[in-house]
């Protein structure tokens, strides 16, 4: 087991007894609305990642606004994030708001920590695919804060050089191209798909695309569904035509990409920056991005980060405040202009920034066709055994038949903890 799968393990085991501990609410939750005008106090905020280095500048607007109010912002690394909330709910030391990861919603609304979002915030101003990730039994515990979704990243040089001149829009079109790319583009490799810890990302969209999902309509696991098991023969597909090699754990694409070893890859806006570096200014017509390949859709996952209140709170009103105002399209624009995050408010995305690009404006696109996992406190488990059998498919013997056979034995005896 690896270190990372046996923290995973660890966190796992400890959300469990916090779940027993704290129990669950039979009833809908309810949040009441912040009081009106301006906030007051002092306010705790957890942030992540670059997001948590730079959120100060936020705080100083909203201050400005609302000069008495005080806001402490501590960044965070995300490596340790999870890790660190559940054990500051077990140890009833959270502060008033975190960023949470956009699969994490229902885990730890799960230990009753959370408090539901009040109906001042307009769930209809995000986009849909976000939005549903703060979902538990149709209530919302979190807040979109921004968002992403994945595209393809495609060597345009390389496809013209094996006589393709357009970006594939089909599944059959897309394992065509990788085939030419390799046979008569002469990359190294035809496309790079993920094995191991985080395939779930790369994997589950060719599901949802292929009518396919993780839970049936009636919220019971659908792992090994006809829909399911197509999709993982036809990822399987591009390894046993020998279009993808093994990668190693941590291996980083961005050069190889450049490189040409690896002319296609599926990935979010940040690596839009990390392209333009590595290849430089002769780099810039060498490479495009498209949407997602469609099968019966062309769904893509949604991924970001969400804004959660702590039901401990002790300045639920201006926490509520802050969310609100981090929210707002004009500063998600901002934020998007400071850190480069993509705005989950629909209208902020009417800004020039955002609107004038081409790139993001595709990305924009893809968000009206995007899903992400059930908001279910096991996710993290499930994610591990579907990394699991992703892997036992494609580099070893499994059939896709029997890796999704182990994938939903597996999901079913971990559970969507809220049995």
């Amino acid at each position: 087991m690896t270190t990372q799968r046996r923290r995973r393990a660890l966190a796992a085991l400890a959300l469990t007894l916090l779940l027993v501990a704290c129990g669950t609410n039979d009833e809908a939750a309810e949040s009441a609305a912040p009081v009106e005008g301006p906030a007051s106090g002092e306010l705790t905020v957890w942030a992540m990642g670059a997001e948590g280095e730079a959120l100060g500048v936020l705080a100083e607007a909203f201050t400005a606004e609302n000069p008495e109010v005080t806001v402490n912002v501590t960044p965070i690394a995300w490596d340790v994030a999870h890790d660190r909330l559940i054990t500051a709910i077990a140890g009833n030391e959270t502060p008033d708001v975190t960023q949470l990861g956009s699969t994490w919603a229902g885990e730890f609304a799960g230990t009753g920590a959370l408090e539901p979002v009040p109906d001042t915030i307009d769930s209809g101003a995000f986009f849909d695919g976000i939005w549903e990730t703060n979902l538990v039994e149709d209530t919302a515990y979190g807040v979109p804060w921004y968002v992403e979704t994945r595209l393809l990243y495609y060597r345009t040089d390389i496809a013209e050089a094996a006589g393709i001149t357009e970006p594939p829009t089909t599944w059959d079109e897309l394992f065509t191209m990788a085939q030419a790319m390799k046979e008569e583009g002469g990359a190294e490799n035809g496309i790079s798909l993920t094995v191991g810890t985080g395939s779930w990302q790369n994997y589950l969209p060719f599901v949802w695309s292929n009518g396919g999902d993780v839970t049936a309509e009636d919220g019971t696991f659908s792992l090994d569904s006809p829909e399911a098991v197509e999709a993982l023969e036809y990822y399987d597909s591009f390894f046993e035509a020998g279009l993808v090699s093994p990668q190693p754990e941590g291996f980083d694409i961005t050069p190889a990409f450049v490189q040409g070893t690896y002319p296609m890859f599926f990935s979010g806006p940040w690596h839009l920056a990390l392209v333009e570096e590595a290849g430089g200014e002769d780099f810039a017509d060498k490479w495009a991005i498209a949407p997602m390949p469609a099968g019966d859709s062309a769904t893509s996952f949604v991924g970001g980060s969400n804004l959660a209140v702590f039901e401990g709170s002790e300045n639920r009103d201006a926490a509520w405040k802050f969310v609100e105002f981090l929210t707002r399209p004009e500063i998600q624009a901002q934020w998007f202009a400071e850190v480069g995050a993509l705005p989950s408010v629909e209208s902020a995305w009417e800004e020039e920034a955002l609107s004038g690009d081409e790139q993001l404006s595709t990305f924009g696109e893809q968000l009206q066709d995007a899903k992400s996992p059930p908001s279910i406190s096991t996710w993290e488990e499930v994610a591990s055994t579907i990394d699991d059998q992703v892997e036992q498919v494609t580099q070893g013997d499994t059939p896709p038949a029997d890796g999704a056979a182990a994938m939903q034995e597996s999901a079913v005896s971990i559970g969507t903890g809220g049995e």
